[in-house]
């Protein structure tokens, strides 16, 4: 029979527990009561506890045990439900168990949290301040709830746009960032699922052009402690607390007192941007979670079941394998966990229906005992997964273990975050010398990391920006990170941002300078969009949204994240739009397959061809030659080798971009072509409102630190 622990006012159960079933995992709603069903292979007993809004609890064991999972089911137990776990075992840290029936658990596969951690009504199972091995006997309540969902959504109607991944333009973004000052959308909505789901939003989001939208993490994190005492918080996110809950901060259900609700809202939210063309990416951290090493937190995992879920020491489990650099690493060897990673993404395309995942720190979950293994049994199950296999899968290859940077080293089906882009494009518009080589790769899908392992030119997302690090405005801007405001005494974030700020640090009225800036603004927009690969752009900066030089704002929930929309950079939009629609008109800026240097027409016309300022063809000296800071790049429409999803041939104009990083102004001859009379300008980073018509063979002026693209017109 269950013990009633307060005064129990909640909803009682007609029947008692009945054996219900091992699976599905978590709390299953079947219209006439609940299914429980909890893994632990190490817990001595399980205990399903059912809260009221007043914060009664009333406990049910649960007898059941069926190859590790405990299980029951509730009849009369309905969505809205509170709930939460007592597991029974050994607290014996030095053996790594650290069972504690004092402390109310988190379901791991809970689909919707009761609101966020409450650190004083405890979440330690330990006495804080102390050692970790004396056991904590006073009741812990500070982790969130699960509550009991029901899943039927109307998507009747809804289309995924299942774009192909070389007609992508990503654009990462934050939930609450991007919509919490935006003046057309409801306060109510602002910085919420909902917020994005509003036609401002979507109207802007579909008139730059871009085709899907990478969320940083959605899950339910945890606020740290030593952010909170300084009244900041997690901004980011990256400190997963469930795998399968969206974070009710992000829900306008949740603020009305309805967290369950943000299920739903954010159901609602992919249904609209699919109805706007857009795809959705999420920001996914497998690799470690919010409950930290050995002082940590426990708050579901690691009261659950520590050795199934963590990679500990073996000759010392008490503590914890940490490649990550937040105390912890998921033991991904463990099948349960992989089961757990595996449940929770399959749950996110099918239930949520998103488009795809970017990992955060994936060499972690790569790793076998402490090398990055590429056929690791993650790997392995995702290639073989009919559902997960499908979407699209990006990599964010490093982690701060011994050889965890891995670019380029990830199996097919798989894309990667290109560091080695974003280091190399940002030194090249910096001015440094010795790097044509480089960019030539970097322009052409970067061929020397991803063309001998199966892979296309769009396993390279490229990026010059992202949320960790600088702003596009403020790498040239800043050369040095300003992170006061992050209260670490300007210890955190990056020292190597590979960034200069045209003169002078800081924001400045001198108009030469500010002048520049918008130049190398857009003339990273326009080598990121013109090249071949995927394309990522940091959401706002194509409105030239300022951090004020913070490049680690991971904990500034307030106006040094969030986008001004009252302050935009009209010129830099309006050309970012254009950049964007460019890029999509010539499928030669976007090709599934990599650059072969075969003849198209006859013996002297390639399908690429790099240029020198002078017109001639680049030899291996002027590749080599460190004062090299310019190219040119001629793509010809016929040497696509592709065809559209009709079957029919694809072809494009003749195009050429012109690129010089040097502080002076070049002459530039446009190549000689029998089958070309004109080359007509389509983008100039140093005027927006430039127009040239040029005669083949004559000379342009390519002015310093810009980009030129042209398009040729054919006889």
């Amino acid at each position: 029979m269950p013990t009633t622990v307060r005064t129990a006012e909640i909803p009682q159960p007609t029947t008692r527990m009945r054996p219900g079933r091992p699976y599905p995992l978590g709390a299953t709603w079947d219209g006439k009561g609940t299914n429980f069903a909890l893994y632990s292979e190490n817990a001595s007993g399980v205990e399903l506890c059912l809260f009221g809004d007043d914060g009664t609890e009333t406990r049910h064991p649960l007898t059941e045990q069926t190859a590790f999972v405990w299980h029951g089911h509730l009849p009369g137990i309905a969505p809205g439900q509170k709930y939460g776990y007592r597991v029974h075992g050994e607290y014996a840290p030095e053996r790594g168990l650290r069972f504690n029936p004092n402390v109310v658990l988190l379901d791991p596969y809970a689909k919707a949290l009761s609101g966020t951690e409450e650190f004083d009504e405890g979440v330690f199972a330990y006495v804080p301040g102390g050692e970790d091995t004396v056991m904590q006997t006073e009741d812990q309540r500070g982790a969130p709830l699960g509550v009991v969902i029901d899943p039927v959504f109307n998507w009747v109607g809804d289309t995924k746009p299942d774009i192909p991944f070389h007609q992508s333009v990503i654009y990462e973004a934050h939930v609450k960032g991007l919509t919490m000052t935006h003046p057309d959308i409801p306060e109510a909505l602002r910085g919420t699922y909902a917020g994005v789901a509003t036609e401002p939003m979507l109207t802007y989001l579909k008139e730059l052009g871009i085709t899907a939208i990478e969320f940083l993490p959605v899950h339910q994190h945890l606020d740290d402690p030593f952010l909170l005492d300084k009244g900041l918080t997690n901004y980011w996110g990256y400190s997963t607390l469930s795998f399968f809950a969206p974070d009710v901060r992000y829900s306008a259900e949740a603020r009305k007192g309805n967290p369950a609700g943000a299920v739903a809202e954010f159901k609602n939210m992919v249904r609209a941007l699919h109805d706007a063309g857009i795809e959705v990416i999420l920001d996914v951290v497998y690799n470690h979670t919010a409950e930290g090493n050995h002082m940590g937190p426990t708050l579901s995992f690691k009261g659950i079941d520590n050795p199934t879920y963590y990679r500990l020491v073996a000759e010392n489990p008490r503590f914890y394998f940490d490649y990550t650099g937040t105390g912890n690493s998921l033991n991904v060897r463990h099948p349960q966990t992989l089961q757990l990673i595996m449940d929770s993404l399959r749950y996110w395309v099918t239930e949520m229906r998103v488009d795809g995942f970017r990992f955060d720190l994936a060499s972690t979950l790569a790793r076998g005992l402490h090398e990055v293994d590429q056929l690791s049994g993650f790997f392995t199950i995702i290639h073989q997964d009919p559902i997960i296999s499908q979407v699209k899968l990006i990599a964010e290859p490093w982690d701060v273990g011994e050889g965890g940077y891995q670019v380029g080293n990830f199996p097919v089906n798989w894309a990667e975050w290109n560091g080695i882009y974003r280091d190399d494009m940002r030194a090249f518009w910096k001015g440094d010398g010795g790097l044509a080589s480089e960019i030539g790769y970097r322009l052409t899908g970067s061929s020397d990391l991803y063309q001998n392992d199966g892979r296309a030119p769009y396993a390279s997302i490229n990026f010059v920006t992202a949320h960790d690090g600088f702003t596009l405005r403020d790498s040239v801007t800043y050369e040095h990170k300003h992170n006061e405001a992050n209260g670490e005494g300007n210890n955190d974030g990056h020292n190597h941002n590979i960034s200069w700020n045209c003169g002078v640090e800081g924001e400045t009225d001198d108009p030469a300078i500010n002048a520049l800036r918008s130049q190398q603004q857009r003339n990273f927009l326009a080598t990121l969009l013109l090249g071949q690969g995927t394309p990522m752009i940091l959401g706002g900066d194509e409105l030239g949204r300022t951090q004020g030089g913070n490049n680690n704002a991971y904990c500034q929930d307030n106006e040094i994240s969030w986008y001004d929309w009252d302050h935009v950079d009209e010129g830099l939009l309006a050309f970012t739009k254009k950049v964007i629609a460019l890029r999509k008109a010539h499928p030669s800026l976007h090709r599934r397959k990599f650059f072969s240097g075969r003849t198209i027409r006859g013996e002297d016309i390639q399908d690429i061809v790099w240029l020198r300022y002078d017109g001639q063809t680049m030899t291996d000296a002027d590749w080599n030659n460190d004062q090299t800071q310019s190219l040119g790049l001629f793509l010809d429409g016929d040497g696509l080798d592709d065809v559209d999803a009709e079957g029919n041939p694809v072809h494009d104009d003749d195009l050429l971009l012109l690129l010089s990083s040097s502080y002076v102004d070049l002459p530039f001859r446009l190549p000689d072509l029998d089958s070309c009379d004109n080359w007509e300008l389509l983008l100039d980073t140093s005027d927006d409102a430039a127009e040239e018509q040029i005669k083949t063979g004559e000379e342009t002026t390519l002015k310093a630190r810009s980009v030129k693209l042209y398009r040729c017109v054919r006889s």
